[in-house]
């Protein structure tokens, strides 16, 4: 028997937990994929030199990190250092 099988819940309550961590993580997932993305995108905008631009990706960057921080996705102080980084790579543009 596999060791994955073996390890099932079998329980009707944990088989639903399990459903809802997994649905959870790939929801986690979103957001951190999200983030790195924007955080492309604000790195692009930042070479461009457009600063209407620069500024309106920033502010979309940190709203996504401060909701994927506020729901669990990602660690407060993780949050922190990615707004850091944002901040500190829109500075020279600026």
């Amino acid at each position: 028997m596999p060791r994955a099988l073996s390890r099932m819940a079998n329980i009707k309550q944990q088989k639903k937990r399990v459903q809802i961590a997994s649905r959870q993580r790939l929801e986690n997932l979103r957001y951190r994929s999200t983030i790195k993305t924007l955080f492309k995108r604000l790195e692009t905008a930042v070479a461009d030199g457009d600063e209407a631009v620069v500024a309106a990706e920033h502010r979309e960057l940190v709203r996504t990190i401060d909701k994927a921080a506020a729901r669990g996705a990602l660690h407060k102080n993780t949050a922190a250092r990615k707004k850091s980084h944002a901040a500190a790579t829109v500075k020279p543009a600026a």
